[in-house]
């Protein structure tokens, strides 16, 4: 039976749409404004929450995402605090699906075990981890797996897609993010030539949904990746308007 992630992109997919994952980070611009940014996504229509945990050296995120970050950690923002976080989503939104996005540098001072059973007792579904090395995977994927949560495989645009089924060995219920570009994440006004041919060729090996991000800002891009896709991530675009706006009274697409 499929969990709460599966579910998200089967609703999705039985309403003719791509599934909306939607990333907010913890604590940004402050513990209270997030809850509130919560609340409106989930009003507006997201599907799965990309809840991601402040880190004082996001290598792969663009200018927006790391002033937020930054700010948020000297706001208080910490691991402990972004799991409590996700234990107040998971209490008022009881079927909503929570991936927690994490550096691993976050994970690593807890050790595997405890961090990963702290998020499943948090109410996390999967956790997206960046910047884990070799040595460490196997580890880290065992302590998720023995506490019952999913992991999120992260597929850059130079990983062949011959390569990606074995990457999807025991994700659990997941979907492959697909990285639409190469670089760091932030706004973009174009796709590279080819990528949905290969999110095409992704989705037909893929024994789980597909949802490309980096770059995706508006309806447009969304609606012509769900083409393609069986999902679409958005965060640069939503963390600026979350730090500019304070919400998103205007929708959460253009």
């Amino acid at each position: 039976m499929a969990g709460r992630i599966g579910r998200a992109f089967a609703k999705a997919a039985s309403q003719g749409r791509g599934a909306f994952v939607a990333y907010l980070m913890a604590g940004y611009p402050s513990f209270e404004a997030s809850a509130a940014a919560l609340d409106e996504m989930v009003a507006l229509g997201v599907d799965v929450i990309e809840l991601g945990v402040p880190s004082d050296d996001p290598f792969a995120d663009g200018a927006v995402i790391r002033a937020a970050s930054l700010k948020a950690i000297e706001g208080g923002a910490t691991m402990d605090g972004s799991l409590h976080f996700a234990s107040r989503i998971r209490a008022k939104h009881p079927d909503f699906p929570i991936v927690l996005f994490s550096y691993f540098s976050s994970i690593r001072p807890l050790g595997f075990d405890a961090f990963a059973k702290a998020a499943a007792s948090a109410g996390v579904d999967a956790v997206l981890p960046i910047g884990v090395p070799d040595g460490d995977a196997g580890r880290l994927f065992a302590a998720l797996g023995e506490n019952g949560l999913s992991r999120i495989p992260l597929v850059g645009p130079d990983v062949p897609v011959d390569g990606i089924p074995a990457m999807l060995d025991g994700v659990g219920d997941a979907f492959v993010y697909a990285i639409t570009v190469k670089g760091v994440t932030g706004e973009r006004n174009s796709f590279p030539e080819g990528l949905m041919d290969r999110l095409d060729a992704i989705r037909r090996i893929s024994p789980i949904p597909v949802a490309a991000g980096f770059g995706i800002s508006t309806r447009a891009q969304a609606d012509l990746i769900s083409e393609h896709a069986d999902g679409f991530v958005v965060g640069s675009a939503l963390v600026r308007r979350l730090g500019e706006e304070g919400g998103f009274s205007r929708g959460l697409l253009g």
